[in-house]
Order: C-alpha cells, then structure tokens, then sequence
C-alpha cells in the first residue's frame, strides 16, 4: 500500500482490498462450519429411514422434540404437556408458519406419537412433519 503525496496529480490513496477479502474468506469459511450446528436441539435418537427430504433445522422453524421420557420441548424450551398446543399456535403467529417439526425418541412408544399427532390435528396443527436420521449404507 502506498500513497502518492505531491507531484503533478495531488495526492492519491490507494485502498487495498486484499485484507478484506481475506478477512470475508475466514469469516465464510467460519459460518460454513458453524451453520449446521446451529440447532443442536434436544438430544434424542432419532429413527432412521431412506432419505426422502433434506431439511435443514433451524431457528426459524417450529420444531417439537419428545424424549423418551415424554418430555416436551419447543425448540430448546421445555413445556408442559397442557402448554403445549397453545405455545405452538403462539410460535406459528411469530414465524409466520404453519408446519410443526416432530422429532420424537427413537425409544418411546408409537402410541404417544400417534397420541401426540391426533391431538396436533384436533386443535387445527394439520402440516406435521417428522424428522428423522438418514441410515447409513
């Protein structure tokens, strides 16, 4: 970087861009990285199947996790079971969604999840997507 001070044009300044590149560069590599980490959410063993969709989780989205001790999660927040259907009304008016996001523990019971679903669908959730790992060939 050099500056021209004088001489029959006046000065000039000269920006180097190099720096900013490479600072740009660092901070997309960093954001690549950290990206699909972003919603770690609530530890659960999650069914494996075929894949079918690529969803990428995020924060954006409404999504409700169930531990095998039939613990309720919206996004990272715990909540009761009779909390449950007004808090995700509640999240659909704040992202401007209509789609639950059900990622339920490998180890519980089918029947609560059926439970779960039913209940979903009485009180007008109708687009419920299950989230589930890809298996390994």
């Amino acid at each position: 970087m050099g500056m021209n001070v004088g001489g029959k044009k006046g000065p000039v300044a000269d920006i180097n861009v190099t720096p900013l590149v490479d600072v740009m560069l660092v901070l997309l590599v960093i954001f690549m990285v950290t990206a699909p980490m972003l919603f770690s959410g609530i530890d659960l063993k999650l069914p494996k199947t075929q894949k079918v969709n690529n969803v990428a989780l995020n924060q954006e989205l409404v999504i409700l996790s169930i531990t095998s001790g039939e613990q309720y999660y919206l996004g990272k927040n715990l909540v009761t079971q009779k909390d449950l259907i007004p808090s995700i009304l509640k999240q659909f008016k704040a992202h401007k969604t209509d789609v639950v996001y059900l990622r339920a523990d490998y180890a519980l019971k089918y029947e609560k999840v059926a439970k779960l679903i039913a209940s979903l669908k009485k009180s007008g959730v109708s687009n419920i997507a299950l989230v589930t790992e890809v298996e390994k060939k």
